[in-house]
């Protein structure tokens, strides 16, 4: 929460934008920042060198086929250059983790999930330990509709309700053998929503799921793709267009 704090005046403009573009411009973003923490924290001039020896390597082991003996000590010299080329890369690697990690965290609080629309049908289901049996209530504010019965048995180790609501911020309560338990929802038509698994450590009820649909935002010859994919998908495409223009190695 602290980090998505100091992340959201600068990332939450985007949220305005398409979803598609916010990840292409974040793929972007991150691609440079990383491609410039390697430059500038790694020897160039060695990693040049150490990629060049590689290529070399390549060559001698092709030109080596008919010689299998000593392609494989060719073989062994590539991958103890190749370890080098590896242990140098690592440092730049340290610096970066934290920030796309703490970054990727707030991707995923913003840009998995399509929000509940108002007067849209979606489910809360909550998921107890084998064990369990009994009822369980559903207690709703106004605003707020339950599709049936409020209060349900056990089975299988969970119970589901469906509801539809007006726009607007909720807590849903669960009440369960004398322990109230809770979930913060929002309905919007805005590109937001709460994380849709609460997660209960150490009790007979184990999470409160509210059902949020994957987003789809990219779709290639029938695959549709989700944020993660998709950031995949242009942060290769870019760090290989940067590493050209700015002449890394």
């Amino acid at each position: 929460m602290v980090f998505e704090n100091l992340l959201n005046p600068v990332f939450f403009p985007l949220l305005n934008l398409p979803t598609l573009w916010a990840v292409i411009l974040l793929s972007f973003l991150i691609s440079f920042v990383i491609t410039l923490l390697y430059k500038y924290t790694t020897n160039q001039n060695l990693m040049k060198q150490l990629k060049d020896e590689m290529k070399e390597f390549q060559k001698e082991i092709k030109e080596l086929r008919k010689e299998p003996e000593k392609a494989m000590q060719v073989q062994k010299k590539a991958m103890q250059t190749n370890m080098k080329y590896m242990t140098q890369s690592m440092k730049s690697t340290l610096y970066s983790f934290i920030p796309i990690i703490i970054i990727f965290s707030w991707m995923t609080a913003h840009l998995a999930y399509d929000p509940i629309l108002p007067g849209q049908d979606f489910t809360t289901t909550v998921t107890f330990e084998k064990s369990a049996n009994g009822m369980i209530e559903l207690s709703v504010p106004n605003g707020v509709t339950i599709n049936g019965d409020a209060k349900k048995e056990i089975k299988d180790s969970m119970v589901k309700w469906v509801l539809s609501g007006n726009k607007g911020e909720y807590l849903l309560e669960y009440i369960f053998d004398g322990k109230k338990y809770s979930k913060e929802i929002w309905i919007t038509e805005e590109n937001k929503y709460i994380q849709p698994i609460k997660i209960i450590k150490e009790d007979v009820v184990k999470s409160i799921e509210i059902e949020h649909k994957p987003k789809k935002i990219l779709n290639l010859f029938g695959w549709k793709v989700g944020w993660l994919g998709s950031y995949i998908i242009f942060s290769i495409i870019f760090s290989m267009l940067i590493r050209k223009v700015i002449k890394v190695y």
